[in-house]
């Protein structure tokens, strides 16, 4: 198991997906409840961001893990991103977030982990942003 943390720096991201998989509620359990996945590959590695569903109302990344098949759907051209990792978001509310940052238009491409971490409500966050990639941007309109 890897940490958000651990992904900070320069990386080459060249693939992002999402899926939703039937995963066991807690160790152990009977029954299963649909998670959410979002699958990126930096480096050649494939890295899963697993959802924890809780109740509904409030949610959180379970886990980061790699993928030893390296499958993943929707893949690019690879583009240089810096990993910086935020554990506030504003002044009152905790995180557990780390953003990718094409290091081309220096906006956020990928951003995955929990925001309000310290809250009664937290929610995991997997918001994929292709519109600010270098490789999706008019070249008159990159900085």
């Amino acid at each position: 198991m890897s940490e958000l943390k651990d992904l900070c720096g320069k990386s080459m991201l060249d693939g992002v997906d999402f899926q939703n998989v039937p995963l066991p509620a807690y160790d152990g359990a009977a029954y299963t409840e649909d998670s959410q996945v979002c699958r990126f590959r930096l480096n050649g590695t494939v890295f899963l961001a697993i959802e924890d569903p809780n109740d509904g109302y409030r949610s959180s990344m379970r886990e980061l893990k790699t993928d030893p098949r390296g499958e993943i759907g929707n893949v690019f051209p690879a583009i240089e991103v810096v990993g910086v990792y935020r554990d506030r978001r504003g002044s009152y509310s905790a995180a557990d977030i780390l953003e990718l940052i094409d290091t081309t238009t220096g906006k956020v491409v990928l951003e995955i982990g929990t925001d309000n971490s310290d809250d009664y409500y937290p929610s995991f966050v997997a918001n994929f942003q292709p519109e600010n990639m270098a490789t999706n941007t008019p070249a008159e309109a990159q900085p």
